[in-house]
């Protein structure tokens, strides 16, 4: 058994509790004593504040390669795809565990101890199957595993180039090719291919709408259902995405997904920028999860999402990455409300302990670990430090610590990260 001793922590409440020792045994919380004042001489001491570890809902890792390229100027979603797939076209399994090591080892830098990896850069440049099918997928798996992040790989069904004006399936192009296996029974026989292990889970996933067929997207939300196993999809993150599936399917892309059968508590959909009130209304009956991405949406001008809306209806929330444009769990969070002001003009849309909890406990259920994202006994041993000697939190008194982390705090205040009990990051 290993111990620690946390300065304050975060158990859940509205407000930080001071003198938290958490034991830990077989990568789990063992138990948790508040009130300590005197650190155990055997324990490791964490001092500042310690919250759950943070779960990077999504995240597309080769999209780090556009940092710094893509943001500046003039454009849309649409020219920077154009961009984005010109990145993806130069990859081999090489190349992209070099590019995991890089963005899962800024990840747990950053408060990250868990991340849900949107996957579809599954063959070769110019679509030649690799002998090893899943050679992509397992190097990012390494990287992840070098780093110590947690990781789900939502394996990604990809088959269509699109929707047409006329509203018909559009070809793969040539980049497009690297992403599809061909149809949804070959997706799930290389699936099948892929193992789980302590701190790895395989997810499912279609990219989209756009690029699979209401008979695919049945096929993937059985195999997850079956597999119990969590089902993402991107969904109306751009105004064009709905028109064309309602040009395609006489349908939204959410209620499209609703007769799929994808919807559920193991279903998340991904942006739901532009989400119209029965959108709203069909998440949040089937208690579905939305994660949000606010530095890639704001970066790509998608636009704000109806966040407090989709809570009142019953859809939980979750936060991700995406892009990669920043890592930044504090940024992502504060930016739900924030974004949310800026839209409404109204303050307090989403309280502290919510925004909290989408970035921990509702992100961990989300990318399959329902057990994660809190510290209480039987959780995972999953959590990270922030110190509060940083010129963002010096001074911060003991009732304003939690507001004070989600309002001010970044990446740079993190210290320490812990995963599975072990410290996968330390200053």
């Amino acid at each position: 058994m290993t111990q620690f001793w946390a300065e304050h922590a975060w158990l859940g409440a509205d407000l930080a509790e001071a003198g938290v020792v958490i034991t830990v045994a077989d990568g789990k919380i063992a138990a948790v004593v508040k009130g300590v004042m005197d650190p155990p001489g055997e324990a490791m001491r964490l001092d500042g504040l310690t919250l759950p570890g943070f779960a990077n809902g999504h995240s597309h890792a080769f999209h780090r390669l556009l940092r710094g390229r893509t943001h500046a100027g003039s454009g849309s979603f649409w020219t920077w795809r154009e961009e984005m797939y010109a990145a993806a076209a130069t990859l081999d399994p090489d190349d992209y565990h070099q590019i995991g090591l890089q963005v899962f080892g800024e990840m747990v830098a950053a408060g990250y101890s868990a991340v849900g990896e949107f996957h579809y850069l599954h063959h070769g440049a110019d679509g030649t199957r690799y002998e090893n099918r899943n050679i992509m997928g397992d190097a990012l798996i390494a990287a992840a595993t070098a780093v110590g992040i947690r990781i789900t790989l939502l394996d990604t069904l990809y088959l269509h180039g699109g929707i047409d004006e006329s509203g018909e399936f559009a070809d793969l192009d040539a980049v497009q090719r690297r992403f599809s296996d061909g149809s949804a029974e070959s997706w799930a026989e290389r699936v099948a291919g892929l193992s789980e292990g302590p701190t790895l889970r395989i997810g499912a996933a279609v990219h989209s709408v756009r690029a699979a067929d209401r008979t695919a997207i049945e096929a993937v939300a059985t195999w997850a259902r079956e597999a119990n196993a969590p089902f993402h999809a991107h969904v109306s993150e751009q105004p064009a995405e709905n028109t064309q599936s309602q040009a395609a399917f006489g349908l939204s892309p959410t209620q499209l997904l609703a007769e799929a059968g994808a919807l559920g508590t193991r279903f998340t959909a991904v942006h739901g920028t532009h989400l119209d009130d029965r959108d709203i209304a069909l998440l949040g009956s089937s208690s579905s999860n939305v994660c949000f991405c606010p530095t890639t949406e704001r970066d790509l001008a998608d636009g704000i999402g109806p966040g407090r809306s989709l809570v009142k209806a019953g859809a939980r929330l979750s936060i991700g990455s995406d892009s990669q444009a920043i890592v930044d769990p504090f940024e992502e969070i504060r930016a739900v409300e924030l974004n949310e002001r800026l839209a409404t003009q109204v303050r307090g849309n989403h309280s502290v302990h919510e925004l909290l909890t989408y970035g921990t406990a509702n992100g961990y259920a989300a990318i399959g670990w329902p057990e994660g994202g809190r510290i209480e006994v039987g959780a995972l041993a999953d959590f990270t430090t922030i110190t509060l000697d940083s010129f963002r939190l010096e001074g911060t008194a003991p009732a304003h610590l939690l507001a004070s982390a989600v309002f001010a705090a970044t990446a740079s205040d993190v210290t320490t990260t812990v995963v599975d009990g072990q410290i996968v990051h330390t200053d």
